[in-house]
């Protein structure tokens, strides 16, 4: 009885021991999960996709691939697979491979090879353009309703996020109905 009272007592120090790690890791994979879920109808179907997943243990597999798996990877990496994602876009001239991670996307055009990235600095709360080494501020948000974006003489200029803002900026930089209509 004492080996089993034993057994019992290192299990659960090494659960208690794994919960109180200083890295907590993202659950990405749980997240995501119980994201996708949250928007599968109203709340009552949501309650019942719910249960059913608590049933079938979707729910508890990816908490496990969390806890022991990936947040490990995202530890030792910096990065977590389940917050990965990719996608093949059928460009007009080409295709390209969109990779998003936390720092923003990367595009690669499949023919050219050539890497854009499109990058998020929550510093300065701004997204840049980095293609062939060279890095430009493409905007920056300044509150809810307004950006500080750039313009065609490199300077920046504040719009607000209406209708008439944005049709504002098109009349400073110069792009007319047209660009609009092609896509």
């Amino acid at each position: 009885m004492k080996k089993k009272s034993l057994i019992i007592v290192t299990l659960v120090a090494l659960s208690a021991s794994m919960m109180m790690q200083s890295c907590i890791g993202s659950f990405a994979l749980f997240n995501k999960v119980k994201a996708w879920n949250d928007h599968v109808g109203d709340k009552f179907v949501n309650e019942l996709v719910f249960v059913a997943m608590w049933i079938l243990p979707v729910y508890e597999l990816s908490f496990a691939a969390d806890l022991f798996i990936l947040n490990t990877i995202e530890f030792w990496s910096g990065t977590n697979p389940a917050l990965a994602e990719t996608k093949v876009i059928d460009g007009k001239d080409a295709q390209y491979l969109v990779a998003k991670n936390e720092a923003g996307y990367t595009i690669t055009n499949m023919t050219t090879k050539q890497v854009t990235r499109f990058n998020f600095n929550a510093q300065d709360n701004s997204w840049s353009l980095v293609n062939n080494g060279k890095e430009v501020k493409l905007f920056s948000f300044v509150d809810d309703t307004h950006i500080n974006i750039i313009t065609r003489d490199g300077s920046y200029t504040q719009v607000e996020l209406s209708q008439p803002g944005v049709v504002a900026y098109q009349e400073l930089v110069g792009i007319g109905e047209e660009v609009f209509a092609m896509r």
